[in-house]
């Protein structure tokens, strides 16, 4: 476990490694650290983590982080064989993850205003996962294409590359998310192209707002006073975009290709680099849904930027 540590979470992201730390001594450790390689058998594990009182998706972690331990391990021939290979552990959601309807969304969006009003209305027409959106700088969109361009993300104000190919392709920018980008760029105290688009004036620009207050002190407030009794987070407006997208009728292949799983198929992972006729069409109706015009927007940017 130590050489572990040691040789291998150096090579993964700050959050990454953090995440994996956590798991190791909170779960992995107290359990299995004091047995040798050779005690630790499939079925005990699988009936171990089935005692575990976590989501499915936490049980698939700790079955992963314990997978790559012994990988690691055959890799530098402590041991010849990985028992976690044969570990079932379903990682399928307990429960089906909150989507808003567009009349929710534009209830949303008329209770924030500033900084906020941009970000979630960014968020929703273009289905970015919240590390891609704040790591956003102005040097990102390409107001003469249409579209924007993803290069890296960021984590708990840690900057680092996009992790497949299918998320670094662009996103369309359709022209009523380029004026709001626009009329935020000439209201914003930080507007050069190097600049984030959504700086933080506490940090002087030098870092994008931290997600988790923007989420619980801003937006999750404007839903209760919008009377949204769903509990909403970044990801939620992800699942939405996605949602709606194929409610407005968006073939899978654009759904796939606009919300840049790695999964798409090879057709348009491998050949459609650029903003395609049917993904700006598909976006189109989605930023159709909603008010442009915000009635806040104006309001509040020198506190909220």
């Amino acid at each position: 476990m130590t050489h572990y540590i040691g040789k291998e979470l150096p090579n993964k992201t700050p959050y990454t490694q953090e995440v994996y730390e956590g798991y190791i001594s909170r779960w992995i450790t107290p359990k299995w650290g004091s047995y040798s390689l050779s005690d630790v058998r499939t079925i005990a594990v699988e009936s171990w983590l089935g005692t575990l009182k976590l989501s499915n998706g936490s049980c698939a972690k700790v079955r992963n982080i314990l997978s790559a331990i012994f990988a690691h391990a055959m890799r530098w021939e402590f041991f010849d064989r990985n028992p976690i290979t044969l570990v079932r552990q379903s990682a399928k959601r307990q429960r089906t993850p909150e989507v808003l309807t567009a009349d929710e969304l534009n209830a949303l969006l008329g209770q924030l205003g500033g900084v906020y009003w941009v970000m979630v209305y960014v968020a929703a027409t273009t289905g970015l996962r919240v590390s891609e959106l704040l790591a956003l700088r102005w040097q990102d969109c390409d107001f003469e294409a249409g579209e924007i361009r993803l290069s890296r993300g960021i984590v708990r104000q840690n900057v680092g590359e996009m992790k497949t190919e299918a998320s670094r392709k662009p996103v369309p920018m359709e022209a009523a998310l380029a004026d709001v980008l626009t009329n935020w760029r000439g209201q914003c105290a930080y507007n050069q192209r190097e600049d984030y688009i959504f700086a933080s004036m506490e940090m002087d620009g030098k870092q994008p707002l931290w997600p988790t207050s923007a989420m619980e002190k801003h937006i999750r407030p404007a839903a209760l006073r919008a009377k949204i009794t769903k509990r909403i987070g970044w990801h939620t407006l992800r699942h939405t975009f996605g949602t709606l997208l194929k409610a407005n009728g968006a073939d899978v292949a654009t759904v796939q290709a606009l919300m840049r799983h790695a999964n798409a198929s090879v057709t348009m992972d491998t050949y459609v680099q650029a903003v395609t006729p049917a993904k700006r069409e598909a976006q189109r109706s989605i930023v159709g849904l909603l008010d442009p015009n915000g009635p806040t927007l104006l309001k509040s940017i020198t506190a909220s930027c």
